[in-house]
């Protein structure tokens, strides 16, 4: 070989070799590695009933965080998640037959797909028992909803609500699988609910195996619709319906708070509920004895009243109010309510002090229904019912020092246990009996 082709030859080297180098270094960083998702609840071969939010992590090995979305099947078709790096997905399970389900989920980057998690579930149903104990209890509390201002209601709702079912369920002769309680997007956050999503309800450590969801619509109508069918089974059947939040209302307009020819209404996590959709919802429930307590600004509509005890105007009454009902709220429908972040709403508060100290036996309607104590022994038997529960609130709203900026959220009752009119309401619900 002559010493032109050699030098030619290296020439061509010379070019050749930092291009290639140039060519794989970029196919090998330009690389993506691909996503990794997991699942950190249930574990594989849990039991589940009424509702279970399934909650992950996904993460992107390049160190960007870069994860799309995150999607699960079970044994159907594939649906987004709630959340990309923390995310969750609320099963409600009513309406499927009890076995063995497969539940994958998979993460997306935009460029590639995750490797696919599965686990395996059970769906155990509980049937209802027949016994003496036809009793169900739903609590929905939206509190913290995701836009950062002063609005947030802190765990307040949820921890009140925990407290009476514990009193149901320890005293009162609830079933734990008959008790439900719905907050927020079905999470815990940081900060008493002001941080972030740091585990789902189910993942707490729980006094009681009661069933937890999210306080979206969505569950809100399967929830109820379940206990409907469930408690129409059964002519003794008892419910009790709790909800908490913010009403919808324009708190600058003081005299009436935007409220004249509307409707009572308040917030759910994602939707608002109307009085009248509330209604609708429990159009089909049979339960002869039935107590609802709507918790939120501006909320009397949701009992047919407006303020003073002066009944709605029939065009925009909701009709929840029946024979065999107790529906209370904790302020009239032009009226601001209050709560504490981490005691709940203050009229539930005292109305559930009323309650179980045993201090509200005996208190009557009084005036307007403000409430006061009883005069004579014979209105005093050692129980308390759910409406002297309540007149025992709005009369301590109404004469304590300590409470003095808030006598005016003005609660309402809608009395017509077990009878429409005033002698057929004379006598009280009183809970578990």
């Amino acid at each position: 070989m002559n010493k032109t082709k050699i030098i030619a030859i290296f020439i061509v080297l010379a070019v050749l070799l930092p291009l290639l180098f140039i060519y794989f270094q970029k196919d090998e960083t330009s690389k993506n590695n691909i996503p990794i998702v997991e699942i950190t609840y249930p574990l594989d071969g849990t039991v589940v009933s009424k509702i279970v939010t399934i909650s992950g992590t996904a993460t992107d090995p390049d160190g960007n965080d870069d994860i799309e979305r995150v999607e699960i099947t079970i044994d159907s078709r594939w649906d987004i998640v709630e959340g990309t790096n923390i995310w969750s997905y609320e099963w409600k399970v009513f309406d499927f037959e009890e076995g063995f389900y497969t539940v994958k989920v998979r993460s997306w980057d935009g460029t590639d797909y995750s490797k696919t998690k599965e686990i395996n579930i059970e769906i155990d149903n509980p049937e209802v028992v027949e016994t003496d104990a036809h009793k169900w209890a739903i609590f929905i509390a939206a509190s913290n909803f995701p836009e950062e201002n002063e609005s947030k209601l802190g765990n307040g709702g949820l921890n009140l609500a925990e407290k009476i079912s514990a009193h149901f369920i320890e005293n009162l002769g609830y079933s734990t699988s008959n008790i439900i309680v719905l907050f927020d997007d079905g999470w815990i956050r940081e900060d008493n609910g002001y941080g972030d999503p740091i585990m789902t309800l189910d993942e707490r450590k729980h006094d009681y195996n009661i069933t937890y969801g999210a306080a979206t619509k969505e569950t809100l109508v399967s929830t109820i619709n379940y206990v409907v069918d469930e408690s129409n089974k059964f002519s003794d059947s008892e419910i009790f319906l709790w909800i908490s939040s913010h009403g919808c209302g324009d708190s600058d307009r003081i005299l009436f708070g935007g409220r004249v020819l509307k409707r009572s209404e308040l917030f759910l996590w994602d939707d608002t509920l109307s009085d009248k959709e509330l209604s609708d919802i429990l159009s089909g429930l049979k339960s002869k004895k039935t107590c609802i307590i709507v918790d939120a600004c501006y909320s009397g509509g949701f009992a047919d009243k407006t303020i003073i005890n002066i009944p709605e105007f029939f065009l925009f009454r909701s009709s929840l109010s029946k024979s065999g009902r107790v529906v209370m709220t904790g302020a009239s429908k032009y009226r601001v309510g209050y709560a504490s972040t981490t005691e709940g709403p203050l009229f539930s508060q005292l109305w559930f002090y009323g309650l179980i100290s045993g201090n509200a036996d005996g208190f009557r309607p009084g005036l307007l229904n403000t409430g006061r104590p009883t005069i004579l022994k014979i209105f005093k038997d050692g129980k308390v019912s759910a409406e002297e529960a309540f007149y025992y609130a709005r009369y301590i709203l109404r004469t304590s020092k300590t409470l003095e900026d808030y006598s005016k959220m003005e609660p309402q009752i809608n009395d017509q246990y077990p009878r429409r009119g005033y002698f057929g309401s004379i006598k009280g619900l009183i809970f578990g009996e």
